[in-house]
């Protein structure tokens, strides 16, 4: 059986997670400004990983256009990669952490961006 204490952790735990969306709400607009400054290099305009960095990469931009695969991924995932960097999520360390120069709430507004440039729209959160 349970102690009470930890019974009591893990409510609070589930009334953490419960409150999370709210807080990890962004602002598309305010991502879009963010995106054009830190992501468009590699990225490009569009999202579709094309930036006029992108052809001196070893390891192709992810295309933040492709719906399909964009709708997998969710908030929490997008949030990990781009404050810690590709290799948080065991992607391409040429995706730099991003956490030093932007806040959480910047980076939530780019993950508001970025879901807004996948074609079909995207459903994750």
């Amino acid at each position: 059986m349970r102690s009470p204490r930890r019974k009591g952790l893990g409510s609070l735990f589930v009334l953490a997670l419960l409150a999370a969306p709210a807080a990890a709400q962004g602002d598309a607009k305010a991502g879009r400004q963010v995106y054009n400054k830190w992501c468009v290099p590699c990225h490009g305009l569009r999202g579709r990983g094309d930036g006029p960095l992108a052809v001196s990469l070893p390891v192709k931009p992810g295309n933040h256009a492709d719906g399909t695969r964009m709708n997998g991924l969710s908030d929490a995932y997008l949030f990990t990669i781009i404050k810690q960097g590709g290799q948080a999520v065991q992607k391409s360390q040429m995706m730099p952490p991003w956490g030093t120069q932007l806040t959480d709430q910047q980076i939530r507004d780019v993950i508001a961006y970025v879901r807004s440039l996948a074609v079909p729209p995207s459903t994750s959160r």
